[in-house]
């Protein structure tokens, strides 16, 4: 995990990635959208998508209950956000 990078700005781009890749009904490359090259030092959010399920609408039905085939809601939207942002505090408490 590359401290450098801020916690406000992992929550920037962890809203970005749920609005875009995820809010969708029909996210594009679903299942496949959330890179994982270059972990473990890859984006501090794309390594928590992969470590929270929430990579994708499949494992977000699988893991988290939240139903496939319709637009996230935005309590949806803040919940994944939010198990994103506790995975990635927890990674820098404990470096």
């Amino acid at each position: 995990m590359r401290k450098s990078l801020p916690l406000r700005r992992c929550l920037i781009h962890g809203l970005d990635a749920c609005r875009r890749r995820f809010a969708p009904a029909e996210p594009k490359n679903d299942g496949s959208q959330t890179p994982m090259c270059g972990a473990p030092k890859g984006h501090p959010v794309f390594i928590a998508q992969h470590a929270t399920a929430t990579c994708c609408r499949g494992c977000l039905y699988k893991w988290h209950g939240i139903p496939e085939g319709r637009e996230l809601t935005e309590k949806e939207q803040e919940y994944i956000v939010d198990v994103l942002m506790k995975w990635i505090q927890r990674q820098v408490q404990a470096v």
